[in-house]
This record gives structure tokens, C-alpha cells and sequence, in this order.
């Protein structure tokens, strides 16, 4: 039976993964889904425009969710180990959580996205941060 942390981080890559499945939608569906997940304005129109900017800062950002959730899964033990994943999983976690509670601070930076933006996505990475939390600390005793 696998162990509380291995499931929090199986969870946890799975959130990772679904959300950058999410940001593939809105490539995929163009300035509709990006309305729909908060997107700015700016963003909306640019996609509208078929610019392709939009569509490269998204596939960057579900490259990045990919690769997290490869290092949540490699740290649960369900893929083979990744390169520095201690030290990976750390650092993904801490940003999940960080990025969660600072969004006060963030919003001024980017003032064109929507305040359901930032109450969603700030959730979310709660959440999934917080899952990474508990696989860290119930596989590796600390942080």
C-alpha cells in the first residue's frame, strides 16, 4: 500500500498535469478559454488576433506544469527518479506556496488580470502546494 506522502504527491503531479492540460485548452480553444480561466484583456485580444504570443507564453507555462508533475511522480516513486528531485520538489513546492499567498503582492505587477484569476489560481496553487507539502514531509521527514 502505497504511503500517505507518495499518494499527496501522485495527487499532487496529477493537479500539475491537469492544469497544464488546462493551459493547452485555452491554445486549442483560443480567446474563449482564456476568457473563461481570467486571462487579461490583453491577452484575450491578442489570441482574438491569432498573435502568437498568447499561445507561446501558455505552452511554456504547461511545459513547466509537465515537467513538475514528472517531479512529483518521480518523487512518489511512480516514474524513475529525476535529477535533483529532492531539491526540485522543494523549490516546486515552495513556489506553489509562495505564489499562492503572495498574489496581493503580484497583482500590482500585472494589473490586467482579473481578480477571479487571482482568487482561482491563488487557491490552486494552494492546494496543490499543499499537497506537495505533505508528500515532501511524509517521505523525507522535512523540508
Amino acid at each position: 500500500m502505497p504511503s500517505l506522502g507518495a499518494i499527496a504527491l501522485v495527487a499532487g503531479g496529477a493537479m500539475s498535469a491537469f492544469a497544464a492540460v488546462a493551459h493547452l485548452a485555452c491554445i486549442a480553444i483560443g480567446a474563449p478559454a482564456y476568457r473563461v480561466m481570467g486571462a487579461s484583456d490583453r491577452m484575450i485580444r491578442a489570441a482574438e488576433k491569432g498573435k502568437a504570443w498568447p499561445a507561446l507564453i501558455t505552452l511554456f507555462i504547461a511545459m513547466i506544469l509537465f515537467l513538475w508533475a514528472g517531479y512529483a511522480w518521480a518523487g512518489a516513486g511512480v516514474i524513475a527518479s529525476l535529477p535533483l528531485s529532492k531539491l526540485a520538489l522543494t523549490a516546486i513546492c515552495a513556489v506553489y506556496l509562495v505564489r499562492a499567498i503572495a498574489f496581493p503582492f503580484l497583482k500590482p505587477v500585472f494589473p490586467a488580470n482579473t481578480q477571479t484569476f487571482w482568487l482561482v489560481s491563488s487557491g490552486i496553487c494552494l492546494v496543490i502546494g499543499l499537497f506537495h507539502l505533505v508528500g515532501i514531509i511524509e517521505l523525507w521527514g522535512a523540508l
